[in-house]
């Protein structure tokens, strides 16, 4: 049966259009994949809705090193132009009856604004759009909440929360009362970002203190200075949007950099990668997951959840990515 067909036999015939890979996630984890008609060119999880019509995509070129990806978007930012477009025909084609969009960052996804946009002649849509707004773990909860109300399943919506902050509170009590060490997470490696948002709660929960970024502000710019400055004793990067593979080539910009080489963490080897794509970066379902890996690290011997290897590696400058066990 196709995706828009098993939509139409499932939940009255509800059709959902997610254009943010963690909307995807909470629509999947909800119950309610067979009623996704769509996705943007971001969801890849769960791996079944890569067979869905793809109606976005970047206006910008994705290769290269991730200072040039930097300079593209903000050259199309500072232009006031949308970073992403939206497939208007394809999009009122498939009629839905729900569109979830975001209004948090318009450089990470698609964004309400664009969902307008393409929306704006066509004035015969019923289609409820729903706009997350994601700045911390609470604000995650409520965009569940938001979705799960947009469609018809408020009790799945609270017990998958419930589900999560059981998890949450779980991985608290394991390391509870061990000393807490101070992590830096990097979130682009060129020009340094940290990460802000929701990060810092959930460093907190895998029994970590995070060195920047504050609970529901946005993701702060630091120089490698910055990081010198407070000798991290461990250093996790873990970019938006990049995989391991990927993060891993990119870390051959720090190599040369002497502040880097004289970071205490670098030299005692305690750097880690880890998919900041697929975790950290998606306010959904796996921010749990994305804690685990967190604590996984900070608390070795102590916690593990088998997220190594496929969540994270521990980074070896002179090896290749893959030659970890």
């Amino acid at each position: 049966m196709s995706p828009i067909r098993a939509a139409n036999a499932s939940n009255g015939g509800l059709r959902i259009i997610s254009l943010i890979a963690s909307a995807t996630e909470i629509v999947h984890a909800l119950g309610l994949g067979p009623n996704q008609v769509a996705r943007s060119h971001e969801c890849d999880f769960p791996p079944e809705v890569l067979a869905l019509p793809q109606i976005t995509a970047p206006k910008f070129k994705l290769e290269g090193a991730s200072r040039e990806i930097d300079r593209r978007v903000k050259a199309i930012v500072e232009q006031g132009l949308a970073v992403y477009e939206v497939d208007a025909h394809q999009l009122k084609a498939l009629a839905p009856d729900v569109i979830v969009t975001q209004d948090h960052c318009e450089v990470c996804a698609v964004s309400l604004a664009d969902v307008e946009r393409a929306l704006c002649t066509w004035t015969d849509s019923a289609a409820r759009i729903v706009s997350c707004r994601p700045h911390c773990l609470a604000d995650a909860y409520t965009d569940i909440r938001r979705i799960a109300s947009a469609t018809g399943v408020e009790a799945r919506g609270e017990k998958l929360i419930e589900e999560m902050e059981q998890r949450l509170q779980s991985l608290r009590l394991k390391v509870a009362g061990r000393p807490r060490p101070r992590l830096a997470f990097i979130e682009w490696i060129d020009p340094p970002m940290s990460g802000g948002h929701w990060m810092p709660e959930l460093i907190e929960a895998a029994g970590g203190v995070s060195l920047f970024g504050s609970t529901g502000s946005t993701s702060p710019w630091i120089s490698w200075n910055d990081v010198s400055a407070a000798d991290p004793d461990i250093i996790l990067v873990g970019p938006c949007g990049y995989d391991i593979e990927v993060t891993t080539r990119e870390m051959g910009v720090l190599q040369s950099s002497e502040i880097w080489q004289g970071l205490r963490a670098v030299r005692e080897g305690r750097v880690f990668v880890a998919d900041g794509n697929a975790y950290f970066n998606r306010p959904g379902p796996r921010l749990v997951e994305s804690a685990e890996i967190l604590a996984e690290i900070l608390h070795p011997g102590v916690v593990d959840l088998a997220h190594r290897a496929t969540g994270y590696v521990h980074h070896h400058p002179a090896r290749r990515h893959g030659s970890e066990t």
